[in-house]
Parts: C-alpha cells; sequence; structure tokens
C-alpha cells in the first residue's frame, strides 16, 4: 500500500480511529498494529507476509536462546552468527542470486569456459532491505547487551512490521523501537498534530516536487544520447531533486504517521543539500543507515582509532557495502567508491567531522564561503547521483561524456519528451519553495515545526500546501525510489 494513494487515505483514519478507541490496552494495541501493519505489507503480494514472518520468527527465538546461555560465549556466538547468517542469506537470495550469477557467469567467459549458473525469476520483496537489517540489529544488539531478549512475541513482531518506516525506513534500532511497544502509550495531541504536519511537509516533497522533478529526469536519462550536455546536466539535477524529494518525503511521513500513534522513529534527513562538505552530507542523509553501518561495521572493524591505512580501508568497506546495500549492480559499487575517494581526504587531513553543527547559524542567509562550500559538495553529490540513477555503468560513462561536451554552454532543450516549458517553470518554483522553507527552519526536525509563528499565517501555509498537493492527481499514485531496495 503506498502513502500516496486513496486506499492509504481510507486506511490510515480507521487504523487511528480502532488504536486509540477500540484496542486500548497494550498488548491489544500492539495486536491490532501487527494486524494492520501485514494488512499494510500484503496489499502488495500476500506471499510477501511469509518472509517478513519467518525473519521475524528466527530473530525472535535467537534473542530468547540468546538469554537463556547467558555466560556461554562459545554458544552465543553461534547462536548469534547463526541468525545473522540465515537473513542475510534470504536478502542475498531474493537481492543478489542473479547478480553474483551472471557476474561469474561473465568471468569464467572471460577465461574461455562457458558455464551455466543458476538464476531465479524472483520478484523483490518490497523493502527486504529495510526490515532484515532492523532484525540484525535486534540479535546484534542482545547479543553485545545493549537490550534484554523479549517474551513477547506480539510485541516483537510488530516491531519488526511497523507498517510506517516497514517498506522504506528510517531503519530503526531495537534499543529504541521496541521498548516503546512494551509501554503504555497516550494519546498526546501535540505530538499527534507536529506528526501531521510532517506528514504534510512529506507528501509536498513527494507528491509535488519528486514526482514532477521524475518526469524529467527519467525522461532525460532515457534518452541521454540524443540530449545536449546542459540538458544532462539538467536531468541530473532534477534527479539529486527527485530522489531527495521522494525519500525525504517518505521519511518525514513515516515519522509523522508514527506519532499520531504515540510512537517515535528517529530522524532520517536532515537538511543533507545544506552541507558544507561530503562528510557533513553523509552525517545528514539517510541517517539511520548511516549510523547503522558505523555501529554494527566501521566501529568493529576498529573505526578510524586503528592507524591511518587500516582506517582509509574501514572507510572504503563502509562506502562500498553502502553501496552494494542499495542494488545489486555495480553502478551502486561505483557510487560507493566515489563517495569514498571524496571522504577520504577529509579523513586524512582530519577534517571529517568539521562541521557539526547548523550551516549559517543563528544567520537568515550564508557567508560567501559557505555558499560555495554548499555549491561545491552539492555539485559532487549531482554526479554521484549520475552513477546512482544509471542503469549500468556504460550509461553512467556515457552520459557524464555527454555532459562534459561544448553543448554543455548552451540552453537546454529536452526535444521529443512531450514536456512543456510551463510546467518546467512550475517544478522550478516547487523546489525553489521547498528548499526556501527548509532553509528557514534547518536548525529544526522537520520543515513545518513553525509553532512560532501566529496561527492565521501557520493556517495559510498549511492550507497553501494541501492545495498543491491536491492539485496532483492521486488517482494512478507513483511507488517510492527506495521501495527497491
Amino acid at each position: 500500500m503506498l502513502f500516496n494513494s486513496f486506499e492509504f487515505l481510507v486506511f490510515l483514519p480507521l487504523v487511528f480511529l480502532g488504536y486509540w478507541f477500540v484496542f486500548k490496552p497494550l498488548k491489544w494495541q500492539n495486536l491490532f498494529i501487527l494486524a494492520v501493519s501485514y494488512l499494510f505489507y500484503g496489499w502488495w503480494d500476500w506471499r510477501f507476509l511469509i518472509l517478513i514472518a519467518f525473519t521475524s520468527l528466527c530473530s525472535y527465538f535467537s534473542g530468547i536462546y540468546l538469554e537463556r546461555n547467558e555466560g556461554n560465549c562459545k554458544k552465543q556466538k553461534w547462536i548469534s552468527a547463526g541468525n545473522i547468517t540465515i537473513n542475510l542469506l534470504i536478502l542475498c537470495i531474493f537481492k543478489y542470486l542473479n547478480f553474483f550469477s551472471e557476474n561469474l557467469a561473465a568471468l569464467f567467459k572471460a577465461f574461455g569456459m562457458q558455464l551455466d549458473f543458476v538464476t531465479l525469476n524472483i520478484l523483490l520483496p518490497v523493502g527486504i532491505s529495510f526490515y532484515t537489517f532492523q532484525a540484525l540489529s535486534y540479535t546484534i544488539d542482545v547479543y553485545q547487551h545493549k537490550i534484554k531478549a523479549t517474551h513477547d512475541p506480539i510485541a516483537f513482531f510488530a516491531y519488526i512490521s511497523f507498517f510506517p518506516q516497514l517498506v522504506a525506513g528510517p531503519i530503526e534500532r531495537a534499543t529504541n523501537l521496541l521498548p516503546q511497544f512494551n509501554r503504555s502509550r497516550t494519546f498526546d495531541y501535540d505530538k499527534a498534530v507536529d506528526g501531521m504536519r510532517q506528514m504534510l511537509w512529506g507528501f509536498f516533497k513527494k507528491m509535488v516536487v519528486a514526482d514532477n522533478c521524475a518526469l524529467f529526469a527519467n525522461g532525460i536519462f532515457e534518452n541521454y544520447q540524443s540530449m545536449s550536455g546542459s540538458a544532462l546536466l539538467m536531468g541530473a539535477f532534477f534527479f539529486t531533486i527527485q530522489i531527495y524529494g521522494d525519500f525525504s518525503g517518505y521519511s518525514d511521513i513515516a515519522i509523522g504517521c508514527a506519532r499520531l500513534f504515540g510512537i517515535n522513529l528517529m530522524q532520517n534527513f536532515n537538511y543533507p543539500y545544506f552541507s558544507r562538505d561530503i562528510a557533513e552530507f553523509w552525517r545528514r542523509w539517510h541517517i539511520s543507515l548511516t549510523t547503522w553501518f558505523r555501529d554494527y561495521i566501521y566501529i568493529p572493524l576498529g573505526g578510524s582509532r586503528v592507524g591511518k591505512w587500516k582506517g582509509i580501508r574501514n572507510t572504503t568497506i563502509i562506502f562500498l557495502v553502502s553501496g552494494f546495500w542499495h542494488g545489486a549492480n555495480w553502478t551502486f559499487i561505483a557510487w560507493g567508491a566515489y563517495h569514498a575517494l571524496l571522504f577520504l581526504p577529509l579523513l586524512l587531513l582530519g577534517k571529517n567531522r568539521k562541521y557539526k553543527n547548523t550551516v549559517a547559524e543563528g544567520r537568515l542567509l550564508p557567508s560567501f564561503t559557505e555558499l560555495i562550500q554548499m555549491g561545491t559538495t552539492f555539485m559532487l553529490v549531482v554526479i554521484g547521483w549520475i552513477l546512482f540513477r544509471a542503469e549500468s555503468i556504460a550509461q553512467a560513462w556515457g552520459y557524464m561524456r555527454g555532459m562534459c561536451d561544448r553543448s554543455l554552454f548552451t540552453i537546454p532543450k529536452i526535444p521529443g519528451l512531450g514536456i512543456g516549458q510551463v510546467l518546467a517553470k512550475e517544478i522550478a518554483l516547487f523546489v525553489f519553495i521547498m528548499f526556501t522553507v527548509e532553509w528557514l527552519n534547518r536548525s529544526k526536525a522537520h520543515a513545518l515545526q513553525i509553532d512560532s509563528m501566529k496561527k492565521t499565517y501557520r493556517y495559510i501555509i498549511y492550507t497553501i500546501v494541501f492545495i498543491l498537493i491536491y492539485g496532483f492527481d492521486a488517482s494512478n499514485p507513483k511507488g517510492f525510489i527506495y521501495f527497491q531496495f
């Protein structure tokens, strides 16, 4: 079920009313959340439910067995490793088996050997990478004594399948989300209202900004060979805006929706396109995944405290794994490697944690230096998104080579796409509105957190945003980019 669909528009109010007015006891609330979450997820394909139920079951029992074998380190290691292996094996079969098979076949063919490898024609379950990592965090946290094993299967299954963040995050930690299913929740009017504001902004970023930018981005990337350099640059720019509006929009909707049910999810985006270097960008982009890799891979490898060369190794591993997490394609690995190359100089110079504050803090406008830093970082990110969006390394190379043509300095023309100049101007206006609102509220958790503003002005803003959202046809809702991951 899509957030931006008519079904969800009916689904959410019914779930809200049932949650607070019918299923009031904690156990019944958790059971109700579990049931509606499975309905939400099974809306795509009921067979997906078998997989998420199996993942939940394995992780639930792994926690119990870890607790029962407290003091037996060897056995605990086997239990933990066993559950991690099962979960990663499922992920690899559904997401990476064909990639490995095809590349091994190509490798053997390069040496003159023709071998047939197994490939599967299977549908990738929506959000499998997200809930798999959420399940893994529980097992690891229990093993590391960061959290006690839960004996409540309903609460645990609800933790894995909580519908607002199930298919595209944030990737929650057991230490944050699971305890919230184990304690009573009371309705908080102010929290719910603020959650609705955040959802409203998320819908604006998705339906008004991202989906319209996609018209240009998709058309240009699909016809890149016939485009001028300036048109290709515009296509890369539109995809850069699209993926931010799409993914951060989903996160805003998810976090705001969870607050309607008294649940707090972690912040997943912190205005990343206002970053002054790549290190700051990665502290602000997809925060739940970045911190997951930091805590469960980077730090166990020794982080940056194991010497210069091992620090370089660990950082490179994290970026390559992060790229591969996004999909079974060399373009994602190249995207991860590209960002590693941008990050490593900052690490070597000890400047990777230089910018931890809000840009232009306490000022309306950035300084000239900050403006140059943000512009440079943004353009570096734009180049990276070309690798991310391309369907192959050859396409990415051809796209970037075409962008470096002398036609880069011409007025962009996009013939044959059926997209008018009027729409282009409208989209430019929407992008301008989005960045302006976010810039003015960049020190807040979300861009519509405008409690200090007069009530009349607030409602004018809400009305304008709602009208813009309503102005776009929701009868054919577009999926979210990160559903494929």
